[in-house]
């Protein structure tokens, strides 16, 4: 999954100068002799084009596919995903090939200006996704918590007035269309909440959270099914964006499994002891490999952002002395401020010095 997102990021950047970067999706279990004759077809299909950049560059694009393709003698266990096509300034042809982490439905061979990405994408989406609403009587957010990622979906802000009326305006009157715009403002923030959570699959459960009483006002007006997916309605002080934030933190013990809180729980740790017994902790990438060549390391830690290819060393050395290996995001506060102290680092199983 790492691998997969780095690549995406990669690939999201290339823009070809006319439809002329190949997408090519080759299905689990289906036979690569297939792709083989229909890539040679569109190489002759791409002859008529009628700029000659572009179909020099579609035809050598396809040929390069040919080529490679030439290496495999079967289809990969989940499929393959293949995209080639000139990239950069000066114009070269590249080609990827990879096996997706799950198995691949889709077939699909595409020429466009960018690469089609939206199959290897939707793999990163967490089987595992909780809706996030938090609001009072002002304000409200509205987003999805997918994997370790807290994504902000809507903010909204209401009309109902604070509790103190105008003067002039009897008590009665003023309760009355102060009701009436609360019962509106649930209901738009029902619609709202619905729309996104509804194009959820994956969606798991649901968070609410907020100041006072409110919370579970709101939650009474929910439809039965959308109900029954409530784990939990937390009191927090935010009702926006940053108020999402607090509410996940504050469901520690309700989302006690997912990646997000896993990642929190790995890295409180590693602080603690950084700031308490930095003995049992090293960080910095020289320092963490000579830890573990000596065997002393229990788990490395190693962010997203860090270089691939550093990666690959670390993982290779990691085999060879047994070690675990976590991968650290950048989705939360605390993966930040590990990439901001060099985003290498490890578990010490003894004190040793490094």
């Amino acid at each position: 999954m790492y691998k997969l997102k780095k690549l995406l990021k990669e690939l999201e950047k290339y823009r070809g100068r006319h439809t002329e970067l190949i997408s090519v999706y080759v299905p689990q279990g289906y036979n690569l002799n297939l792709i083989q004759t229909q890539l040679f077809q569109e190489q002759g299909t791409a002859s008529n084009i009628k700029s000659s950049t572009t179909r020099k560059n579609v035809i050598n694009a396809l040929g390069k596919i040919l080529q490679e393709l030439k290496l495999y003698k079967s289809n990969m266990p989940n499929g393959m995903a293949i995209f080639c096509g000139n990239v950069g300034d000066k114009g070269e042809l590249k080609l990827w090939v990879l096996e997706p982490p799950k198995p691949l439905k889709i077939k699909l061979y595409r020429c466009d200006q960018t690469f089609i990405l939206e199959p290897l994408k939707e793999m990163l989406r967490s089987d595992k996704v909780y809706g996030l609403i938090v609001m009072d009587n002002q304000s409200a957010a509205i987003g999805i918590l997918n994997g370790k990622s807290i994504i902000v979906e809507k903010e909204m802000n209401s009309l109902v007035p604070g509790k103190y009326r105008a003067g002039g305006q009897s008590a009665a009157r003023f309760e009355r269309v102060r009701e009436n715009l609360k019962k509106s403002w649930y209901k738009d923030l029902m619609e709202q909440a619905l729309n996104i959570f509804n194009n959820e699959k994956n969606l798991k459960g649901i968070l609410v959270g907020g100041p006072g009483p409110t919370k579970n006002n709101f939650v009474e007006i929910m439809p039965q099914y959308l109900k029954k997916k409530i784990i939990g309605t937390v009191d927090i002080g935010y009702a926006d964006a940053s108020g999402l934030n607090e509410l996940v933190n504050q469901s520690k013990d309700l989302l006690e499994q997912e990646e997000i809180m896993q990642e929190k729980k790995i890295l409180k740790e590693f602080f603690y002891k950084l700031a308490k017994n930095p003995n049992l902790v090293t960080y910095g990438e020289k320092q963490t490999m000579n830890a573990l060549k000596s065997g002393a390391v229990s788990k490395v830690l190693l962010s997203e952002e860090v270089d691939e290819k550093t990666i690959e060393i670390f993982e290779k050395e990691i085999k060879n002395y047994g070690s675990e290996l976590a991968i650290i995001s950048v989705d939360t506060s605390e993966g930040k401020q590990f990439y901001q102290i060099g985003g290498i680092g490890a578990f010490l199983r003894y004190e040793v010095g490094v």
